[in-house]
């Protein structure tokens, strides 16, 4: 695979990711404040990203399970991890927003649906997951993404 690029809107954080993993959509509360909407998100397991300007990145521990990040001169929503409470573990849910080339991505599940507002829904026969089963499915049992 070609790897896909991107950077935050200063261009002070830059990524290339060498794999890309499934492309899902999060309507949690958390991820709703954090972007401004839904999170888009493709996962990059850990080996598969590399990191220019890392120094510029600032995390945000929004759960005991899960840390979010973004760049510290833009602002720019950069990536949440399920790190199960270890800082800097996890795969990357990397927003698509930030790719250079985000086409060919194929919509594969949405989670926390029923925390998504209903003045947007997305179309397909995608899997689907409320805020319990998502809970269920990763393991968690806190309150929060």
């Amino acid at each position: 695979m070609t790897p896909r690029t991107g950077q935050c809107l200063c261009g002070a954080v830059r990524f290339a990711a060498s794999e890309l993993g499934g492309f899902g959509v999060c309507h949690c509360e958390q991820c709703r404040r954090w972007t401004g909407s839904a999170l888009f998100a493709v996962t990059v397991p850990v080996a598969a990203m590399h990191i220019e300007g890392s120094e510029n990145i600032r995390s945000f521990r929004s759960s005991d399970w899960a840390s979010r990040c973004f760049c510290g001169l833009c602002g720019s929503t950069l990536w949440y991890r399920y790190d199960k409470g270890q800082d800097g573990a996890g795969d990357y849910e990397l927003a698509i927003g930030l790719m250079d080339d985000a086409n060919g991505l194929t919509l594969q599940r949405e989670i926390f649906t029923d925390q998504k507002p209903d003045c947007w829904a997305l179309e397909g026969g995608h899997e689907r997951l409320t805020r319990a089963q998502t809970l269920a499915q990763y393991g968690a049992q806190v309150d929060g993404a």
